[in-house]
């Protein structure tokens, strides 16, 4: 089952988001800050991260620039998910390895957790052996 970890400060959108990937059967972990956000990731090896930029103590961007730089959680895929709605914000974080840019106010969590379907399927069709991709053609 894959695990999702919530990197979100606002208690309110994370109990949201957790009760919509739980509903669809997703193991959640959450995280209230970025500090907090990358030991969990260590911890818990999730299958893929839901990262707020605007945090106390790391901001999503800083943790980005970690997980990205760090062997062991480089290729976990990273969903921004914020209320910043900029351009700069959404390039400066595709640029930093983040696989989607999600402005929190113009998707409702469903319309997230279908985001996150498809990108798993991805990464799931990517780790097909070669030979196995032969044989289904």
């Amino acid at each position: 089952m894959p695990r999702i970890l919530i990197i979100e400060d606002d208690p309110l959108m994370t109990r949201l988001y957790q009760k919509v990937f739980r509903f669809e059967k997703y193991d959640v972990d959450v995280a209230s800050n970025g500090k907090l956000g990358l030991e969990k990731v260590k911890l818990e090896k999730p299958t893929l991260i839901l990262l707020d930029i605007m945090m106390p103590e790391m901001n999503g961007l800083e943790v980005l620039t970690k997980l990205k730089a760090d062997e062991e959680t480089k290729k976990i895929p990273v969903i921004v998910l914020t209320n910043l709605a900029g351009t700069q914000d959404a390039e400066t974080a595709m640029a930093k390895g983040a696989v989607r840019y999600i402005v929190k106010s113009e998707h409702d969590p469903k319309e997230v957790v279908k985001i996150v379907k498809e990108i798993l399927a991805g990464y799931t069709r990517d780790k097909i052996p070669e030979v196995s991709k032969e044989k289904k053609e």
